[in-house]
């Protein structure tokens, strides 16, 4: 199985030169480190920044530079900050690219939810009902299962909605699948990790060609 920066290595894999990326809260923000250095990337964060780089080292800590998640960043040349409306401008005028999310599940016509579970306090839904309206290109990086073993991957989402048919792809720590009319298409299995595992672990239809390579990091 891959874990959170296996799955990251794999996405950082569909950022293209000349794209302009934001980065969701939790696995999506380790995608930065793992970008082709000889791309030419913008990744955008929603409380005001274009141009982060990787995570910081400990001796290159700037606790007034920081992400959505409040994780502190480093920024690299040419970086600029602006406020809260300029960066959702970006966001609803479709500047962004290729948005990356985390979920708590997806649904096999592309719904996510990934802002609430009942019961549980939230401080609100962030800037995910944006991305997810105006982002034509997303990418969710997930587990697979929760923690209980269950399924993130169904036919409905039974949690709250973020957004509806929006989700385009999905890694996850066993598998990489593209959202389709049919349900979720399995693309590569994460190494070691069986088809049959993989359809062990998702409630929603998986549609599964005759050969499913491994997937590739290195």
């Amino acid at each position: 199985m891959l874990d959170k920066n296996g799955i990251a290595k794999r996405i950082a894999k569909e950022v293209k030169d000349g794209y302009y990326v934001n980065l969701g809260i939790g696995i999506p923000t380790l995608v930065a480190n793992y970008v082709n250095k000889d791309l030419s990337v913008e990744f955008q964060s929603e409380n005001g920044v274009l141009g982060m780089g990787p995570f910081p080292f400990d001796d290159n800590v700037d606790a007034d530079i920081i992400n959505a998640g409040k994780q502190t960043i480093t920024t690299l040349p040419g970086a600029s900050f602006f406020d809260s409306a300029m960066s959702f401008s970006m966001i609803r005028g479709k500047h962004v690219d290729l948005t990356i999310l985390g979920a708590m599940e997806v649904s096999e016509n592309g719904d996510i939810a990934n802002w609430k579970i009942p019961g549980k306090m939230v401080k609100g839904m962030g800037g995910a009902m944006d991305l997810v309206a105006s982002a034509e290109n997303i990418i969710v990086a997930m587990m697979h299962t929760n923690k209980k073993g269950e399924s993130k991957l169904l036919k409905r989402c039974s949690l709250p909605l973020t957004g509806l048919g929006c989700v385009k792809k999905i890694v996850t720590n066993l598998a990489v699948l593209e959202v389709t009319k049919e349900g979720f298409k399995l693309l590569e299995r994460a190494p070691g990790v069986s088809v049959q595992k993989i359809k062990e672990s998702t409630v929603g239809n998986l549609i599964v060609d005759s050969e499913v390579p491994e997937i590739r990091i290195s």
